[in-house]
C-alpha cells in the first residue's frame, strides 16, 4: 500500500520512481523476536522521527495489530498524528514538555514525561483545572544530562510525585548513554544509580511501584539486567544495530528498502567532467546513467565519490557531486537502461547496500540516515 501521507509526490496514482519500501513481516520478525528475548518485560516500540524514517502512521498501525503494549514518541505532535489516525495503544512522549502543551496532552490521552518538580506541579494543577487525571512517567537523569531529576537529587521528586492528586505515576525511567558501547562501564554505573533511586519504592512498602525502564536498542542487546517491566527498542526494531561495537544478541533484519531507477543513459567522453563543481571525470570513455535521487530526499551530499548503487545485480560507484535532486553512476562499459532498478539500501541477488554502508560513506550513523530520508520519498508497504 503507499503511504497516504505522502499524496502530494504522486500524480494520478503514478509513483515517483524512487521510494522506500517497508517489509512489514520482517518488522513483525523483529518485533517478536526483541519480545521473545526480553519478556516477561512489556515493549514499547519507538516510533519517533516517522520511526526512524519508516512512516510513523503505518508502522503504528502495524505494531497495535502485533500487540505492542505501548508506544514511544519524541514530541507532542507524534502523539497526536498517531491519535488522529486512530492508534489507541497508550502513547509515551519522551521529550520535554512546554506547560501550555499540557491541555494537548490530557485531550489525546498522551502520557506525559515529568522531568521536574515544577513540571509535576504544573500537570497536577492542570489536570486538576480539567477534571481529570493524566497520565505521567518520572525521568531520572542517571548520566545524560539532557532532561530528567539528577540521580542524586531525586527523593523529593519522587516524594512530590506521591502527592500530586491528580497524576495517575504510571512510570519511571531514565535513558543509558552508552550501551551501545564494548565498555559497559559507564552504562552499568547508570544502571546502579536508578536501582539506587528506585529504592525510594521499597523503603516506603509501596504496594504496587511504577512501571520501571531504562533499555533501549543496545541496552536491549547487551544489558538483560536493565529490562525491569519495559523495554524501549528503536533502530533495532528496524533491523540495523546500534553500533558496529554492539553484541548481536538477537538476530534482526533491515526493514526499509530505498530504490529508484534509471531514468537516462549517456556515454561520457574521456576529460568531460560530471555534475557541480567538475569534480570527477575518466580518462577514458565510460557509459553514465542518471537517477532521481539526491541530498534533498536525504542521499547526503558529503557521500559523493564514496557512494556505490546496485544495478543488475551489480554495485557501482557514484561519481561527480550529489546533487540535491539527481546523482550519476559510472557503470563503465557494462549495459542499464532506462526504468532498471536501482538499490540505494537493500539487496539485489547477492549484493547488499545497508545503512551502515551510507553512514560509513557519509560520515555519520545509521540513525541519521534513517531519520533524514525526506518526505517526498514515498513509502510503499509489503508483506
Amino acid at each position: 500500500m503507499q503511504d497516504t501521507n505522502q499524496a502530494t509526490i504522486s500524480t494520478n496514482g503514478v509513483v515517483r520512481p524512487t521510494l522506500v519500501e517497508v517489509n512489514l513481516t520482517r518488522l513483525s520478525e523483529n518485533f517478536r523476536a526483541i519480545r521473545q528475548k526480553t519478556a516477561p518485560a512489556k515493549v514499547m516500540p519507538i516510533l519517533k522521527a516517522n520511526a526512524y524514517g519508516h512512516g510513523i502512521v503505518e508502522v503504528a498501525q502495524h505494531l497495535e495489530t502485533l500487540g505492542a503494549d505501548y508506544l514511544g514518541v519524541a514530541v507532542l505532535e507524534e502523539g497526536i498524528l498517531l491519535r488522529e489516525n486512530g492508534i489507541r495503544a497508550p502513547i509515551l512522549v519522551l521529550g520535554g514538555i512546554l506547560g501550555n502543551q499540557v491541555p494537548h496532552f490530557i485531550k489525546y490521552n498522551l502520557t506525559l514525561t515529568a522531568s521536574s518538580i515544577e513540571k509535576l506541579c504544573q500537570v497536577d494543577q492542570v489536570a486538576a483545572q480539567m477534571g481529570v487525571k493524566a497520565k505521567v512517567h518520572l525521568k531520572i537523569d542517571t548520566g545524560m544530562e539532557r532532561i530528567g531529576v539528577h540521580y542524586y537529587s531525586a527523593e523529593n521528586f519522587l516524594e512530590k510525585s506521591l502527592s500530586c492528586e491528580h497524576l495517575d505515576i504510571e512510570g519511571i525511567f531514565s535513558h543509558f548513554a552508552n550501551s551501545d558501547a564494548a565498555d559497559l562501564s559507564h552504562p552499568r554505573l547508570q544502571l546502579e544509580r536508578f536501582q539506587e533511586v528506585l529504592y525510594f519504592y521499597e523503603k516506603r512498602s509501596l504496594p504496587a511501584p511504577p512501571l520501571r525502564h531504562m533499555a533501549n536498542s543496545g541496552g536491549i542487546l547487551q544489558l538483560p539486567e536493565a529490562y525491569f517491566d519495559l523495554v524501549r527498542p528503536g533502530i533495532l526494531l528496524y533491523g540495523v544495530y546500534p553500533s558496529p561495537e554492539v553484541k548481536r544478541s538477537i538476530q534482526v533484519k533491515p526493514a526499509l528498502s530505498w530504490k529508484s531507477r534509471v531514468v537516462y543513459f549517456k556515454v561520457i567522453q574521456p576529460n568531460h567532467p560530471v555534475g557541480y563543481g567538475s569534480t570527477w571525470q575518466s580518462d577514458h570513455q565510460v557509459r553514465g546513467v542518471t537517477i532521481p535521487v539526491g541530498y534533498g530526499d536525504g542521499y547526503f551530499r558529503s557521500m559523493s565519490h564514496k557512494a556505490q548503487v546496485i544495478i543488475r545485480g551489480k554495485p557501482y560507484p557514484v561519481v561527480g557531486r550529489i546533487s540535491m535532486d539527481q546523482i550519476v553512476v559510472n557503470i563503465e562499459g557494462d549495459s542499464a537502461y532506462n526504468d532498471d532498478e536501482v538499490v540505494l539500501v537493500g539487496e539485489m541477488g547477492n549484493q547488499a547496500i545497508t545503512a551502515e554502508n551510507l553512514a560509513e560513506w557519509a560520515d555519520t550513523i545509521p540513525y541519521e540516515i534513517l531519520t533524514n530520508i525526506n518526505t517526498r520519498v514515498p513509502r510503499v508497504y509489503i508483506g
